[in-house]
């Protein structure tokens, strides 16, 4: 019996299973980073939403009339917990790359104090106030732009 042509046909098969398998994985590969990076931009959105709206609250808390430190204080910090900021932020955590985080967490850190400042009397406006506004600016255009690195999208140039 000869053995050749049904060698042939076996190598062949094998042959083309292989290349199903590893176009099969290729595709895979391709898809699971196309969702990853939806969900990155879909969490990134969520952070920096709820920065800029856990700015714009407490400056809303500081431009109001309270009637005494510990109230104002008070409103201050739920004006941010209100924001879900802390929701957003464990997330962004869980799916950012090192660099992302380390920015993010510093824009995070540059609001809770202009908080803190709020919080203990500082007006908005004043020269107090002026040397964190401009910290908190610098902190969200460095992690907006690694976000748009990271995300492949080039950067603004107007911040």
């Amino acid at each position: 019996m000869d053995w050749m042509p049904l060698l042939s046909t076996l190598t062949g098969a094998v042959i083309g299973i292989a290349a199903t398998l590893i176009a099969d994985r290729s595709r895979w590969r391709r898809e699971e980073a196309r969702h990853a990076l939806e969900v990155r931009r879909e969490v990134y959105t969520e952070y920096v939403s709820a920065l800029k709206a856990a700015g714009e609250e407490i400056r809303a808390v500081a431009l109001g009339d309270h009637r005494s430190e510990s109230a104002r204080d008070a409103a201050v910090r739920e004006a941010v917990r209100g924001t879900g900021i802390y929701t957003a932020s464990e997330r962004f955590w869980l799916v950012g790359p090192p660099q992302v985080v380390e920015a993010g967490n510093e824009a995070f850190h540059c609001l809770r104090a202009i908080r803190d400042a709020y919080a203990g009397g500082v007006a908005v406006g004043s020269a107090d106030e002026a040397p964190l506004i401009e910290r908190r600016r610098r902190a969200m255009a460095r992690m907006r732009h690694l976000m748009r690195e990271d995300l492949g999208i080039g950067p603004l140039g107007i911040e």
